[in-house]
């Protein structure tokens, strides 16, 4: 069953970035199948509000290719590791979704379609979602030394969304690392050249760019509390609003 969306939404059509790590829950490794349905509920609640709904989600809770590349991989070979992690990823998300009573296909830059993954094709993405789909974008932009955040900002323009909410650990973005800074202070708005010219490492600076070009604001909220995707689309959520001016 779906959560109640908890507030009516500001947008259309909204990209949520996820980081792989949010899937851990409460483990350490891998996916934890009550964290997947915990946010399959939330973007099922905010898809029934009226919200198109599609997702980005990351790898890292599985294998992140900058640190195989620590470790002597091969570069190029590490980071297809990690887009295929991300698949992984999209398909147990996916299974959430289903099991939520959504609907989600998968659209993946890496096809795996023994698995039901079918290949990104932009006007097929979108008639799943016009159709009320939730759609999830797996494999990166299918090239190495891209990050899922410059993959998340690629799919919101192509498919013409009106937010990207970036979901973190923290409530926003902050001067400082707030875990490790008692007196960093917390923006409430910043310009994305703000963001590049003080080199705040929410996202890297090619998604900036990339959402700045294209002019898609980007929210960034905290991911951890019940009820956060409703809130933040709502625009009820302590969040960071990231703009052009």
């Amino acid at each position: 069953m779906a959560a109640e969306p908890a507030h009516a939404p500001l947008y259309r059509r909204a990209l949520l970035k996820l980081s792989g790590e949010a899937l851990l829950g409460g483990t350490t490794y891998g996916i934890d199948p009550a964290a997947a349905m915990r946010f399959a509920r939330e973007i099922h609640a905010a898809s029934l509000s009226g919200t198109q709904m599609c997702v980005v989600i990351g790898g890292g809770n599985i294998f992140r290719g900058l640190a195989g590349a620590a470790y002597g991989m091969d570069r190029v070979k590490a980071d297809y590791i990690g887009m295929l992690a991300t698949v992984m990823n999209a398909l147990a998300l996916a299974n959430a979704l289903n099991q939520a009573g959504a609907q989600a296909a998968i659209h993946s830059a890496i096809p795996v379609e023994a698995a039901g993954v079918q290949p990104f094709q932009r006007d097929r993405a979108l008639r799943d979602l016009s159709s009320g789909k939730i759609v999830i974008f797996a494999g990166g932009t299918g090239n190495p030394f891209f990050t899922t955040d410059t993959a998340a900002a690629l799919r919101a323009a192509e498919m013409g969304c009106d937010v990207i909410l970036k979901a973190t650990q923290v409530d926003g973005i902050y001067s400082a690392d707030p875990k490790l800074d008692p007196d960093a202070a917390r923006y409430e708005r910043l310009t994305y050249d703000e963001a590049l010219t003080r080199d705040l490492k929410v996202m890297d600076a090619a998604a900036f760019a990339l959402a700045r070009d294209s002019r898609i604001p980007i929210v960034v909220f905290c991911i951890e509390a019940e009820g956060s995707i409703g809130a933040v689309l709502g625009g009820k959520a302590d969040s960071t609003f990231v703009t052009a001016d």
